[in-house]
């Protein structure tokens, strides 16, 4: 085991670990692995309770180490799995463990929804490269993490579509001031064009019926929503050093311009590509350098015309809240992430209707007292109390 392990370091090999390994971006991820084997080893792996997807992984990439969300599915997995040299865990503090591995060189942290935070600060602490995927990460904690990692000097590289058409757009910058304003580009989602009273009747078969993305499904939804744009701004506000005036979102239904930047001079540079999140996670794991990509290549002539237009606040309320959340900070971006989170779980399950969702969030922010700086333990205590704000409604 060691002398592998040496051997692949003198070839300069990427050790990766996975949060959410099952997942879209967790696959997809493992597809990148699939095409640079010389470059990229999977050490570690962490799902929720996939214990036969999770299975089949550990068989094709060998990993070190891997976690699972239940105790449950943990020892189910370790019988399964009982040939094969790996050590397997559960729970938060097994994700914490996974994080701070020594043979680790770069966390892809791909699960959805506040789950993502304390492992991040574990392997920010530990001195390991972020593959960021996790936006909830720095919209609850980002007064946490972004001084912890310039701290510890941990990049940070975000692997959302549109977080990293801006970190594309802003090599060659020289210096913060140079920077305008972020358009942060959004698709529209499945009912773009429509009003309030046409969503009134939209189950969740509609909603998960994106145009151009393949994502899962929760993000699926908060797209339809414009939450996920909400919690994109709070994300890039982050990421990139940036007041929220200085974010303006554009609807563009063709999703071929991820996002972009405008300069003082006027000068606007973005970039465009196929609707494809391989590309940013393999900009991630190879950054600063680009590799060769099989699949779909961006042709401007199949695509003709690229339209833009502004957001609809009023029908998609969700987007405004996310802006009041942000403004007021503190604690209120958690509660606005977590009312959205236990919404949409509702949703899905077809027991609240697609405009509550919004109704939902407004009326968790109307209960919360902000706290101005919140600790680790107060963003989850103001992560239980919108949950709790949430059931009380129904």
């Amino acid at each position: 085991m060691e002398g592998r392990v040496i051997c692949r370091k003198e070839r300069n090999m990427k050790r990766i670990g996975i949060l959410g390994s099952t997942g879209s971006i967790g696959t997809q991820t493992l597809e990148i692995v699939d095409a640079y084997p010389e470059e990229l080893e999977v050490v570690a792996l962490a799902a929720g309770t996939s214990v036969d997807k999770i299975e089949k992984q550990i068989r094709k990439y060998k990993p070190r180490f891997v976690a699972m969300w239940s105790e449950e599915a943990a020892k189910d997995l370790q019988v399964k799995v009982a040939d094969l040299d790996v050590k397997v865990s559960y729970g938060m503090d097994g994700l914490c463990e996974m994080a701070s591995l020594d043979y680790m060189d770069t966390l892809v942290t791909a699960v959805v929804g506040m789950i993502g935070i304390k492992p991040t600060i574990t392997a920010i602490e530990h001195h390991k490269e972020i593959a960021l995927a996790n936006k909830e990460t720095l919209v609850t904690a980002g007064h946490i993490i972004m001084p912890l990692a310039k701290e510890k000097g941990v990049k940070i590289l975000p692997v959302d579509s549109e977080h990293s058409a801006i970190f594309q757009s802003l090599q060659g910058s020289h210096s913060h001031g140079e920077i305008k304003r972020i358009l942060l580009t959004a698709s529209g989602g499945p009912f773009r064009g429509k009003k309030t009273e046409e969503l009134r009747s939209m189950k969740a078969s509609d909603a998960l019926k994106h145009p151009n993305w393949s994502m899962g499904r929760k993000i699926t939804v908060d797209s339809a929503t414009l939450v996920n744009k909400g919690l994109e701004v709070m994300e890039a506000k982050w990421l990139f050093d940036v007041g929220l005036d200085d974010i303006q979102v554009v609807v563009h239904p063709q999703s071929i311009l991820h996002s972009a930047v405008e300069y003082v001079d006027g000068a606007v540079i973005g970039q465009m590509g196929v609707p494809d999140m391989k590309l940013p996670i393999q900009y991630a794991l190879f950054y600063p350098n680009r590799r060769p990509m099989s699949g779909n290549q961006l042709d401007l002539f199949a695509v003709g015309n690229m339209t833009f237009e502004k957001p609809d606040p009023v029908t998609f309320k969700g987007l405004e809240l996310a802006f009041r959340a942000a403004r007021i900070g503190g604690s209120m971006p958690t509660v606005f992430n977590a009312a959205n989170e236990k919404a949409v779980a509702l949703f899905l399950e077809d027991k609240i209707s697609f405009l509550q969702i919004a109704e939902l969030i407004e009326r968790a922010m109307d209960e919360h007292d902000t706290w101005e700086s919140p600790s680790l333990e107060e963003i989850l205590l103001a992560e239980k109390q919108a949950h709790e704000s949430v059931m009380r409604a129904l």
